[in-house]
Parts: C-alpha cells; sequence; structure tokens
C-alpha cells in the first residue's frame, strides 16, 4: 500500500472518527474564541432586557404581561421568518410591511363588518368562508412576491430599488382601498381567534411537551444522519443537555401562561411555522440551495444550482410569510385602515431577524433568528410602554439603536472568523 493511500485512509478514518464531550465543548470554545458566538449574545441580551425592564416596572414580569408580548410578537416573527429567508439569499425586501397589509385589507373587505351609512342603509361584506379569504388574501402575497421576484431576476434589477418602489405602490393600493370606506372592520371569530384564543392549561402541558420532544427528536435524527454520512455529530450528551434546558424553558413559560389565560394560540402558531420552516431551510434541497445562492451565487450557479429560480421562489416564500404575518395584524387590531402595514412594523420586522443573528451578507442565519429577535423588539416596545413618560419616538429611536448594534456585532464576528480562518 503506498503513502498517499494510506494518509487518504488515515483521513477518511478521521473523518469518520466521532467527537466525544470533551473534544466537542473544547471545539465550541474555539469558535466561540474564534469569533463564532452563533446565538449567544442574543439568549443572553434578551434575559439582560428582561431583567432590566422588571428592575424598572415589577409589572413586565407578571404573567398577564408576558402573554401580551407573545401575542404582541406574533406579527413580527412571522414577518420576520421572511426576512430571514430574504437575508439568506444575499438579498432584501422593503415592501413586506406593506405586503402584510394588502393581504390584511383583502381578508377584511371579504370578510368585513356591515357599514351603515347615514343611519339608514347598509353595506353588507361578501359571503366569503374565512378559510376562502384567508387563502386569496395569501395568494395576492404570494402574487406580490412573484411580481417583484421576476424583476429581481430576470431582469436582473437591485432588490433594494424593485422593492422600494413595490413598498410605494402597495401603500397605494392600501391607501386607494380603504380611504373611501374609513376603517374597515373584520369580526369573524376564526381570524380573531388566531390572537384572540388561549390553550387550556392542560393543552398548554402537552403543547410544551410536544415542543420538547419534537425537539430533542429532530437533533436525534439529525445526529443520526451525520453519522451514516461519516460526519463529526454532536455527542449525545449534548443533545441531552440542550434538551433538559428546553424543558426547563417550556416549563416555565407553560407554568407562568396557565397563570393567566394560557398559552395564545397565536404563538403556537408561530412555533409551528418555525419549525416547518426550519426543516424546509435546513432538510430539503431547496434550503441547501437558498443557502448556496446567498453565500456564493456564482459557485451555485457553477455548480448547477438554477440560481434564478431558487431566488424568484425565495421572494415568493418572504411575501407569503409576510402575509401571515398580515392576518395576525388584521386578528390583533380587528380592523385595517390607511396606514396598516406601515409605521414600524417593517422596521421591527427586519431589525427582528438581523438581531437574532442572520447576516445581511447571505449565506448565514436561522429561522430561530426571527423569533428570538422579534421577542427582543418585543420586550423593548412593552417594557418602554410600562415606564412613566417614555414617547412612541423613544422606542424607535432605542430599536434602531440595537439595531445598529446587531449589525456591528455581526460585521465584527465576521472580520474576525476570517482572521482566524473559519471562514
Amino acid at each position: 500500500m503506498s503513502e498517499q493511500q494510506t494518509v487518504s485512509e488515515s483521513a477518511l478514518i478521521q473523518s469518520k472518527a466521532q467527537q466525544s464531550f470533551g473534544q466537542y465543548m473544547r471545539a465550541w470554545w474555539g469558535r466561540i474564541r474564534s469569533g463564532d458566538l452563533g446565538q449567544l449574545p442574543v439568549v443572553l441580551g434578551l434575559v439582560l432586557i428582561c431583567l432590566v425592564f422588571q428592575w424598572a416596572n415589577p409589572l413586565f414580569l407578571t404573567p398577564g404581561n408576558l402573554v401580551n408580548l407573545l401575542v404582541q410578537a406574533a406579527p413580527v416573527i412571522t414577518i420576520g421568518f421572511g426576512v430571514v429567508i430574504i437575508l439568506l439569499l444575499g438579498e432584501i425586501d422593503l415592501s413586506m410591511g406593506y405586503t402584510a397589509g394588502v393581504t390584511a385589507v383583502v381578508i377584511a373587505l371579504l370578510l368585513r363588518a356591515p357599514i351603515v351609512i347615514e343611519g339608514v342603509t347598509s353595506v353588507e361584506g361578501f359571503t366569503v368562508p374565512w378559510y376562502l379569504a384567508l387563502l386569496l388574501g395569501l395568494l395576492a402575497a404570494v402574487a406580490i412576491g412573484l411580481v417583484q421576484g421576476f424583476f429581481v431576476t430576470v431582469f436582473k434589477l437591485p432588490s433594494f430599488i424593485v422593492t422600494l418602489a413595490g413598498q410605494l405602490a402597495l401603500s397605494g393600493v392600501v391607501l386607494l382601498t380603504v380611504k373611501g370606506l374609513g376603517t374597515l372592520s373584520m369580526r369573524d371569530p376564526v381570524i380573531l381567534g388566531s390572537t384572540r384564543a388561549f390553550l387550556s392549561p392542560e393543552v398548554g402541558v402537552i403543547f410544551g411537551v410536544v415542543i420538547v420532544v419534537g425537539y430533542a427528536a429532530s437533533e436525534i435524527v439529525g445526529r443520526n444522519a451525520r453519522r451514516k454520512s461519516g460526519l463529526n455529530a454532536k455527542p449525545i450528551e449534548v443533545i441531552a443537555i440542550q434538551t433538559v434546558v428546553m424543558a426547563a424553558a417550556m416549563a416555565l413559560l407553560v407554568i407562568i401562561a396557565n397563570q393567566d389565560r394560557g398559552i395564545p394560540v397565536g404563538f403556537v402558531l408561530v412555533m409551528g411555522m418555525l419549525v416547518a420552516l426550519g426543516y424546509l431551510t435546513t432538510q430539503t434541497k431547496f434550503g441547501r440551495y437558498l443557502f448556496a445562492v446567498g453565500g456564493n451565487k456564482e459557485a451555485a450557479r457553477r455548480a448547477g444550482i438554477a440560481v434564478e429560480r431558487i431566488r424568484l421562489y425565495g421572494f415568493m416564500l418572504g411575501s407569503l410569510m409576510a402575509g401571515v404575518g398580515g392576518v395576525f395584524v388584521l386578528a390583533r387590531l380587528g380592523s385595517v385602515a390607511t396606514s396598516t402595514g406601515g409605521g414600524p412594523l417593517l422596521l421591527n420586522s427586519i431589525a427582528a431577524a438581523v438581531i437574532g443573528g442572520t447576516s445581511l451578507f447571505g449565506g448565514n442565519g436561522k429561522m430561530s433568528s426571527a423569533l428570538l429577535g422579534g421577542l427582543i423588539i418585543a420586550c423593548v416596545d412593552n417594557g418602554l410602554g410600562l415606564i412613566p413618560n417614555i414617547p412612541a419616538d423613544a422606542r424607535l429611536i432605542l430599536t434602531a439603536g440595537i439595531l445598529i448594534i446587531s449589525v456591528i456585532v455581526d460585521s465584527l464576528t465576521r472580520r474576525n472568523q476570517a482572521r482566524s480562518g473559519v471562514r
């Protein structure tokens, strides 16, 4: 046997050798020292923010307020999922706020409550079942992503310009549709229930168990898949520790929520989307292509990936998530107005994705980024609202400051990783 063959076989054996718990932890610490902090700063930041606002107002960590936080965060987190998908491609979508607004307007028009005119006559809403109205609203959101993605992929226009134009056009659509009708009210109990219904204590416990068991199962499946492929896999001890931490967090959440109204149905839907999108982006061919295109578009093209098709699908999926966020906005307010989709909604959604750890430079991020970042945004907004004499403009300024800090951290992290050879 030649020396070259011996070296090759040794390398192969080494690649298939599994790390022990100690080796994994030393490698983890090495990544931390090189600047690859992952979502650790986000989690620590979320804990710190909660402690600060609890110190400022003891009402912050009460069960009633924490349940409100979960409801308030649902639209931002959901639209943030869409932002993560677009950022993974290395693109940006500035129209997502008004995409959510248009979706809400379409559904509200189809399900609107009767409008009384001069106390004499009334204009009845359309007799459309809620599921058809929901489907048409979400199809409108997907169509918006299709049109904008078409201009980006076919005409090679910058996504910044295309979606900025889309934002202006969609804001005009919302204004044109709503201004002649006033505020559109919607009273469908199913749509409203997405943010106003809560799980019973027993169902809440089952929900927590399902989340923990599902997390552990997914980690074990992923570990076994890596071992079969001859790749280093996460030691079972690490999975056990992470599962225990997850179980403790879910138990605390369920116990606190059950002291008030219970786990919001909206949060259950958000967690369901997190699982589905997490699987899509990490366990499917489309998800791997999404990261490849965002990481290096030219290399992905040379590898045989249909780059423009993946980018088009990404814009459509991102707009779909913005549309779902619009459903939550409509359900929270029970109505739409000319300002629906405007204001800080887009800023907060982008901030949620970036604060949570998704890179602005493409090819690096997780769906959980939107969840963690959305919770931080909701905590900041809610906590400042509990402090007397803090105006709304101060909340926007503080949110912008947190976003800038997150971008700086992302840039410094990438620089440290490049210097240490991680990237």
